[in-house]
């Protein structure tokens, strides 16, 4: 056998052409590789490829052991291209997907927590809307209603930029620094003192708040494998619905025991506590950035400058002009992205109008006082728990079910479509139930039981969803959540701002009416359409994994 080789550089060392080539040969011949590029990983470059210093190379009296120089200068052209760096093999526990299942379910709780607190500020305010009304002298309606609404404008831009610097300069750096910008910006609506500092200020925390909504579904995509990602998944959901669900609870209850700031002070002191577990316990997730700095370890302990990574660029430059432009690329080139976020932003729009509708029904049509009203507020709360229960292990049940059915040893996004129909016809039911309820003013668990099943039906639906796009677009998870999430938010928006005007004109009843039958027609033709469609979409798409 041949001696142990100590390889370090090219240049430090004289290296055997003929056993070199053998070796190199011995690890170039990977399906797919297309250039000169050897998939080595760290214990190959150290420990496989090592080599005698000179001086005992010298020694040896072997004339086929000397290199020449113009050998090496042939074997330093070979090798232009680089050594391509991976993971140590399929177990590599740095490699998240590896992870102990405590270690990823800490941070899919984490992630979770984050994706709380957001959509939670952006309803906490709602009860207190009159309140800051009064104080900042807004009489009119559309400007108060807007107070809420425009932190979800800033909901849908910041997914645009958050979500390629989170796949240039990994997930938790930019998670946890958007974060903080979010709960300085929120804890200052609460000493605005004009109508003009609070949407300033509700404005950019929405912009920080975004994050969790722009990487939480990559990190999702980082850790867990297609056929675990179900509950994982559904747990990430529920909080990003319990969130609206929540918040008008507790911005009841502060305003009407305090005041309408400590709704502000209190999500801000609430995030720098998740922002703290998160610095000890909430490790990066990202491969390809996890690849790249473990390559230039690599290449400080080597001195090898050829050592690089599949996903390395030139310059950190192009990789962050490619990264910020990709979700706008993605949202109006991928169908697969576009169909979804069309479906999911309708159904996210409806969510915020119904919201927007609760103080008006419990506190005018039901006469409660508005710490009571808000406790309706806990239907929805109910229903998402209900369709977390159906969606969790229903779908990788499902997905586990239709690889055997079909004969796939890999399971396609598609087989995340079916449960889909069954939110698309929740829904709508739900819509029916609590619109003509209100209008015929019955006992007020009936709009109750009919906002739980509407809820229900949203979560089936986003979760089904989501997991789609994680599952087709895995790699650039974070990029095709910021594309679908701009549109979504885009209608969280602006729906709540025609609510008065559309039931002032057809009322309770055929107002959530109309919302039902667009849902219906739009929900069910959508589901049949990707996964009939949707495999022959994504093949044609240079970002999608599978």
């Amino acid at each position: 056998m041949s001696p142990p080789l100590e390889f370090r550089t090219y240049s430090d060392y004289r290296i055997p052409p003929l056993q070199f080539e053998q070796e190199r040969n011995a690890h170039s011949r990977s399906p797919g590789d297309r250039s000169l590029l050897q998939k080595w990983s760290i214990e190959d470059i150290l420990n496989r490829f090592s080599q005698r210093p000179q001086a005992e190379t010298k020694g040896s009296g072997d004339s086929e052991e000397a290199l020449k120089e113009s050998d090496l200068e042939d074997l330093e052209k070979k090798g232009d291209e680089g050594t391509l760096v991976t993971w140590d093999g399929d177990n590599d526990p740095q490699n998240p997907l590896n992870w102990s299942y405590s270690r990823k379910w800490i941070g899919t709780w984490l992630v979770s927590c984050f994706t709380f607190i957001s959509p939670l500020a952006s309803t906490m305010v709602a009860p207190a809307l009159d309140t800051i009304a009064d104080d900042f002298d807004i009489e009119s309606d559309f400007m108060r209603m807007f107070v809420m609404a425009i932190f979800l404008l800033g909901f849908a831009v910041g997914p645009f930029v958050i979500g390629p610097l989170s796949e240039v300069f990994g997930r938790v750096k930019v998670l946890q620094l958007c974060n903080l910008w979010f709960l300085v910006f929120n804890g200052l609506c609460g000493f605005a003192r004009n109508k003009d500092e609070m949407l300033a200020f509700r404005f950019l925390s929405g912009m920080g708040g975004s994050a969790p909504q722009a990487i939480g579904q990559g990190i999702l995509a980082d850790i867990w494998t297609k056929e675990e990602r179900g509950l994982g998944s559904a747990i990430y959901g529920l909080m990003t619905w319990l969130g609206p669900a929540i918040g008008p609870i507790a911005g009841a209850f502060c305003t009407h025991f305090t005041t309408w700031r400590w709704v502000f002070w209190a999500t801000s002191l609430f995030s720098i506590a998740i922002q703290a577990l998160a610095i000890f316990f909430l490790s990066e997730s990202y491969g390809p950035y996890l690849l790249r700095q473990k390559a230039k370890k690599l290449r400080n302990k080597t001195g090898d400058m050829s050592l690089k990574t599949e996903h390395d660029q030139k310059s950190v430059g192009q990789m962050l002009s490619k990264a910020l432009v990709r979700p706008f690329v993605m949202l109006f080139t991928q169908p697969a992205i576009i169909s979804i976020s069309v479906y999911r932003a309708f159904f996210y729009g409806v969510m915020y109008l119904v919201l927007s509708t609760f103080p008006e029904v419990w506190e005018d049509e039901y006469d409660m006082e508005v710490h009571i009203a808000s406790l309706n507020y806990l239907s929805l709360g109910i229903g998402f728990f209900i369709g977390l229960f159906l969606t969790g292990h229903l779908q990788d049940w499902l997905y586990a079910r239709l690889k055997t059915l079909y004969n796939t040893a890999e399971g396609k996004p598609e087989y995340r479509i079916p449960p889909m129909l069954l939110g698309g016809v929740l829904s709508p039911a739900g819509l029916l139930t609590y619109g003509w309820a209100v209008q015929a003013h019955t006992h007020w668990i009936v709009p109750d039981v009919g906002a739980a099943i509407f809820a229900c039906g949203l979560i089936v639906i986003f979760q089904c969803a989501q997991n789609y796009l994680i599952d087709a677009y895995t790699t650039h998870a974070a990029s095709a959540a910021g594309a679908a999430a701009f549109l979504r938010t885009m209608a969280g928006f602006s729906f709540p701002l025609f609510a008065d005007r559309m039931y002032d004109a057809l009322e309770w009843g055929w107002g959530n009416t109309l919302l039902a039958g667009v849902s219906f027609v739009l929900g069910l033709p959508a589901a049949w359409a990707l996964w009939v469609f949707g495999e022959r979409i994504r093949a044609r798409s240079k970002y999608c994994s599978g």
